[in-house]
């Protein structure tokens, strides 16, 4: 028992109801600062025995690079010359429509 319980409890019975709110307290407040001092020794043996995480996503791979045009554009290999046409597909009709 520490020496503020004691003290918590002796005052009790002597009737000194301040002293004993006073020795209350210390008690409580040495009874956290043990704990939060565990704990963070706890947590600061745990923090460097992890292995690293990964914070993001892998990067995507690029199958075939392609070359950059005059204009801007990006031309890869094998791909279809796009002519700026949206080609759209409306439900229940089976035809292509340009717009």
């Amino acid at each position: 028992m520490s020496e503020n319980t004691k003290a918590f409890i002796d005052n009790l019975e002597a009737g000194n109801n301040a002293d004993a709110g006073e020795a209350f307290k210390s008690a409580l407040r040495d009874k956290m600062g043990d704990a939060l001092d565990i704990k963070r020794k706890e947590l600061a043996s745990n923090l460097f025995n992890k292995e690293a995480e990964s914070f993001s996503d892998p990067k995507p791979e690029i199958a075939t690079p392609g070359t950059f045009a005059q204009d801007g554009s990006v031309a890869t290999p094998g791909q279809p010359e796009l002519d700026g046409k949206a080609e759209l597909e409306i439900a229940g009709n089976d035809e292509t429509q340009t717009q």
